[in-house]
């Protein structure tokens, strides 16, 4: 028995709580405030009822309808308006990334030449890269260098054949003044053997 009349109160106390909420919320209506539906709600409140032929209709107030269109047309207008700034700030964006986009593709080219350029270098006015340029230069350094060495040589073997020729140039002046002594030699001998001739020739008349 005891368990029911508890049970009597519970359920006494949560309709009184469903009823007043309700009747707060129809007191929080109104066509001055609040949302769209919120407003149909409260027309349909405020309207009344009647049955004709079986049928049921609403009566609602014409004020009532007036307002409720003026708050459509109001709402509509705002949305519009919401919808047009929108629209409009879309458009910024959408210019706005179209010019980051034409100046990142202009920065990313620019990148891309200085990348080049740094990467290469200039050879008789034209772009090569790092690796072939290098190449190039210790081609021409190593070629100078055999030439360098192929002209040392040279020189050296010139100069030795020039001295090997002064040296020979030497002896053959030293064997030329040898035999240009003794052919004097020879000379001035048989010069003095026929004057010696001649001598006893003129003796013996």
């Amino acid at each position: 028995m005891k368990g029911f009349r508890i049970l009597f109160i519970v359920i006494a106390l949560l309709t009184f709580n469903l009823q007043f909420a309700q009747e707060t919320d129809g007191e929080n209506l109104s066509l001055d405030q609040g949302p769209i539906s919120s407003q149909f709600e409260y027309l349909i409140k405020k309207s009344g009822n009647y049955r004709a032929e079986g049928k049921r209709y609403e009566v609602v107030r014409v004020i009532y309808l007036d307002k409720l269109r003026q708050n459509v047309l109001d709402s509509l207008n705002a949305a519009n308006k919401i919808k047009g700034e929108l629209n409009a700030t879309i458009s910024g964006h959408e210019s706005t990334i179209s010019s980051l986009n034409s100046k990142l593709l202009e920065t990313s080219n620019s990148l891309t030449s200085v990348t080049e350029e740094k990467d290469s270098m200039s050879f008789f006015g034209a772009l090569v890269s790092k690796s072939t340029y290098n190449f190039i230069l210790w081609t021409i350094i190593g070629g100078l260098l055999l030439m360098l060495l192929l002209f040392i040589y040279k020189f050296r073997n010139s100069n030795i054949l020039t001295q090997e020729a002064k040296t020979t140039l030497s002896e053959l002046e030293v064997e030329y003044e040898q035999h240009r002594r003794r052919a004097l030699e020879r000379e001035q001998k048989i010069s003095r053997q026929l004057q010696d001739e001649i001598n006893k020739y003129k003796k013996s008349k």
